[in-house]
């Protein structure tokens, strides 16, 4: 199968190393040269524009870091000549996703609205959580290679934008769920407590989340802070989520709080950093570190 790919960040190499394994013959594009090498040795198709690759493929995967990216890219892929369904994986809010639609919608071509959750690493696991919303036919086209990448594809409708807005609304979830972990962590640390024994006791207790069972233990009591996203994307996020509810007209008073320590976190320089790293700003503060004692 002939598939188009654009974008070959940590999140796009990832899902693009997927559909190799799975017998796709990809067309890809992205400016980072570093970034195609590795796809071309395998027998990837190198192209010189989003245009060019969709002049070249039916089905074409898009994985972009903005919203500014993806509507450039789009407006390539809108001319393209073999291209017939668009799969639109980043996370740029309904109202941009919504557009994009209507243009490919213009030249014949359909979007599947279909960001995806896990991580680079979930990514080349298999284990994505995919979040789809698109017509019914489209959707059974791509649907093995969704399967492909993700352990579980949920599809929230028929309307591009319902994926965004599904995805925003987990966003916001986690990202509150590591604000408030690191403070309280960082809490019980000035206080004398063990890390590592304060979230074995948090994980089979109340206060357990994706934060205390999954991130904190992998990047932050090691002190790697590596965990796969940058603090940026994370902010965008946060960002692109109180945009929907100021849309919706829904108030929200706890993320608002949220929202400023990660745009606290971006106004330090720490944008490129890991998400992760948010729980330094905490642990400098209050002159304590959340790490592992062994």
């Amino acid at each position: 199968m002939e598939l188009g790919f654009l974008g070959l960040g940590q999140m796009g190499a990832a899902i693009a190393e997927r559909l190799v394994e799975a017998g796709a013959r990809l067309h890809v594009f992205d400016p980072d040269p570093v970034a195609i090498a590795p796809f071309v040795l395998q027998g990837a198709v190198d192209h010189g524009s989003a245009r060019a690759v969709a002049d070249a493929a039916p089905i074409v995967f898009a994985c972009l870091p903005s919203a500014a990216v993806s509507q450039a890219v789009a407006a390539e892929v809108s001319h393209g000549t073999a291209a017939q369904i668009y799969v639109e994986m980043s996370t740029i809010g309904s109202q941009v996703m919504r557009g994009i639609a209507a243009q490919m919608q213009a030249h014949n071509i359909t979007l599947i609205d279909c960001p995806i959750s896990g991580g680079p690493k979930g990514a080349r696991a298999g284990t994505l959580s995919v979040i789809a919303a698109g017509p019914e036919a489209a959707l059974a086209q791509v649907r093995p290679w969704l399967d492909r990448i993700g352990k579980s594809v949920f599809v929230m409708g028929d309307t591009p934008g319902q994926a965004q807005l599904m995805k925003l609304v987990n966003n916001l979830i986690g990202a509150a769920n590591l604000a408030t972990a690191f403070e309280a962590l960082v809490l019980g640390a000035k206080g004398g407590l063990d890390p590592d024994l304060m979230v074995q006791v948090i994980n089979v207790s109340t206060g357990r989340n994706s934060a205390t069972l999954d991130k904190v233990p992998r990047a932050v009591l090691p002190g790697t802070f590596d965990y796969g996203a940058k603090l940026s994307t994370m902010y965008k996020d946060v960002t692109l989520g109180l945009a929907e509810a100021h849309a919706l007209g829904v108030p929200m008073w706890a993320h608002e709080a949220v929202a400023q320590l990660w745009r606290f976190g971006m106004h330090q320089g720490m944008g490129n950093e890991d998400f992760t790293a948010l729980i330094k700003l905490m642990e400098g503060w209050a002159g304590v570190e959340v790490r592992s004692r062994g």
